[in-house]
């Protein structure tokens, strides 16, 4: 199965047909397949020739370590932890250093590190290798941005910001226990489906802003077509977690290699951010009513 999210959707990334380890390796002699179900252990077929191995030679061969993710190299869900971790923590830092450097009502430096953070983006996922410096250069570049956007609302609204990184988190976690319990399945409708809806989404607000840039606004920012809207954006985010998850999932029973943890985490950050200023739009919609 291919994502069809665009950062898992490189060639080089997530895919069957990659020739990660365990897949699409030559083919053995001595089965039915051509494939030797028992090669590289002490049932395999001996060479023509080649003397039986020693009682001393079995026993080192079965004490010796195990060819484990460490020994092979391969992707583990730790490292997509460990390497989330740091993404996270990358963006956090910067959005302090924001926070507390730049008056709130300055959105110039705001805009710029969110412009240039979106350059990197489109460089990272078009990229053919994955690249972990590019991965923390756009968090640090989107902490920044999104830090000068958080202090601005919780001047306004005061703690908007707690609660917008609770709403995210509870939506994470309830998107993890969904996806793992089998109550989502990411399928090739499901995937049909969600793009087709977030590619809905992303044209109406691109006609929002440019309606805006003329002095006229639609009203999906405000009100109760306001709500709608950031509910609606939530569930994509949540959308975006589901094909972030089962393309983790599939990486890793593929034997995927261990730098391609990074684009895993880049995913997991890009879902998280999403999700995280839409929550932060809807709360402030929803205070700013009572």
């Amino acid at each position: 199965m291919r994502s069809s999210n665009p950062v898992f959707s490189r060639e080089g990334s997530f895919t069957r047909d990659s020739g990660y380890a365990g897949f699409g390796t030559t083919a053995q002699a001595g089965s039915p397949n051509g494939q030797n179900p028992y090669a590289g252990t002490p049932y395999a077929q001996q060479p023509q020739g080649q003397a039986p191995m020693t009682d001393e030679q079995l026993y080192e061969l079965y004490n010796g370590p195990s060819a484990g993710p460490a020994a092979t190299g391969r992707m583990t869900l730790d490292d997509v932890v460990a390497r989330t971790a740091m993404t996270l923590l990358t963006l956090v830092a910067a959005g302090a250093v924001a926070w507390f450097a730049l008056p709130f009502e300055n959105y110039g430096y705001a805009a710029g590190a969110s412009i240039v953070a979106f350059v990197v983006y489109l460089v990272i996922a078009f990229k053919r290798s994955v690249s972990p410096p590019l991965i923390l250069t756009y968090a640090a570049l989107q902490g920044f941005a999104m830090g000068a956007i958080s202090h601005a609302f919780n001047t306004v609204l005061n703690g908007i910001v707690i609660q917008a990184v609770l709403g995210t988190a509870a939506v994470f976690a309830a998107m993890l226990f969904a996806y793992k319990s089998g109550r989502i399945r990411v399928t090739a409708r499901y995937q049909r489906i969600g793009i087709a809806i977030a590619m809905g989404f992303v044209l109406l607000m691109l006609v929002n802003l440019v309606a805006m840039a003329f002095g006229a606004d639609m009203g999906l920012r405000s009100g109760p077509l306001g709500i709608v809207v950031g509910l609606v954006g939530i569930g994509l985010g949540a959308f975006f977690l589901s094909l972030d998850f089962a393309a983790i999932e599939e990486a890793i029973a593929q034997g995927a290699p261990q730098r391609e943890s990074w684009r895993a985490a880049f995913g997991l950050t890009l879902s998280l951010v999403w999700i995280y200023m839409e929550m932060l739009r809807l709360i402030a919609i929803l205070r700013g009513d009572d």
